[in-house]
């Protein structure tokens, strides 16, 4: 979803106005309805900014990817509302009614999702934190992707992005087959939310093969991503730019493999290789 401005553009000493596309960003806040000793509330758990579109997948992910709930299933009704933007016309709420309640901690969810917010998640104490969410490695045996399909999905991921092409400021996380077709794409002004997107996409269609399947994401791969994409038990990660070190880190603690620096002839594998066919 974008719009158009009135851009003035400085080249060559000379000042020229042009219309340009511009990648829209809207907050959505998110609520989740639930019983607390049998009385059913609403609490606010995030506001997030976003690109407006596929917002029901944007929550599902979410919630699945940070273990609010453990399956799809529990989500029970996803409503959207609230005074349309002035300019827009976007309803920016979102509330989802989830069915089974029993583990919900509302107290440690905020104080999570306050921490990412504002700082990010650092340190050694969010690896241990991730351990409660995350308990097994990802098996080695697979999924198997030859360096031709590797090199060709960052392309393809670009190529196939609706957006990038007019706005050149949005980030597309996508999911490949062994094959290197594309099996779902999703965009959004933000990396994270772009994933957590296609994850609430593909786990509501069961369009998820952990055996064949590989992620692809725009920018650079951090620790974030990296859990996103452990959560649903994705055992490769391709990103276009670096990986921090913290990803890296992770990915090796699970045995993910991650790989980064996508180029026309080259990459960098930066943990767990043996996934990728090399023929050298």
């Amino acid at each position: 979803m974008n719009s158009k401005y009135k851009v003035f553009k400085y080249k060559s000493n000379n000042l020229e106005d042009f219309t340009d596309h511009v990648s829209i960003e809207e907050p959505l806040e998110i609520i989740i309805k639930y019983k607390e000793k049998e009385v059913w509330v609403d609490k606010i758990i995030s506001v997030t900014m976003r690109t407006p579109g596929d917002d029901e997948d944007l929550v599902r992910g979410f919630l699945f990817n940070e273990k609010v709930i453990e399956k799809i299933d529990y989500i029970e009704k996803i409503e959207t509302f609230g005074k349309p933007s002035e300019q827009y016309g976007l309803k920016n709420k979102i509330k989802v009614t989830i069915s089974n309640s029993d583990n919900i901690d509302i107290d440690k969810i905020k104080r999570n999702f306050l921490t990412n917010s504002s700082c990010g998640i650092c340190g050694k104490s969010s690896l241990d934190t991730l351990e409660i969410i995350k308990k097994d490695k990802i098996l080695k045996s697979y999924p198997k992707i030859s360096k031709e399909v590797l090199i060709n999905s960052t392309y393809k991921l670009r190529k196939n992005q609706s957006e990038f092409s007019k706005t050149g400021g949005i980030h597309a996380s996508g999911l490949f087959n062994t094959q290197g077709d594309i099996v779902a794409l999703k965009e959004d002004v933000g990396r994270h939310n772009a994933l957590d997107k296609l994850i609430g996409y593909i786990l509501k269609k069961n369009l998820l093969d952990n055996s064949s399947q590989f992620l692809v994401c725009s920018g650079r791969l951090n620790f974030d991503l990296v859990q996103k994409a452990l959560v649903a038990n994705i055992g490769v990660l391709i990103g276009v730019g670096a990986p921090t070190s913290l990803a890296i880190d992770l990915a090796n603690k699970f045995d993910m493999t991650l790989v980064g620096f996508v180029k026309e002839n080259s990459f960098n594998i930066y943990s767990n290789k043996d996934r990728i066919i090399l023929n050298i």
